[in-house]
């Protein structure tokens, strides 16, 4: 019972995690069409303090001209990092 409880609270963070990054990509996409975004509000600093720590270091590599790719990097490797995570703990219950 207790693993299977771990299993889901796994695999409820990295959903989180997955959809932190989601967001942070479509609030992105506001200053673009004319809606203003203070990037001081509460809310969204805990959104940078939560995914700039994935996406900084996968920006260096993954930056193109001014096209940025960090965020279908971060989203690819959370999902492996997910289901190799869920396959260990499955596996060792």
């Amino acid at each position: 019972m207790i693993g299977s409880g771990l299993l889901v609270a796994v695999n409820l963070i990295f959903q989180i995690l997955s959809l932190a990054i989601l967001l942070r990509v479509l609030l992105s996409w506001l200053p673009m069409v004319g809606v203003r975004i203070d990037p001081f509000h509460p809310a969204l600093r805990i959104l940078y303090q939560i995914t700039e720590p994935i996406l900084a270091p996968l920006r260096r590599f993954t930056t193109f001209g001014m096209i940025d790719f960090s965020p279908i990097a971060a989203l690819i490797l959370v999902d492996i990092i997910r289901r190799v995570l869920m396959m260990a703990l499955a596996g060792s219950l």
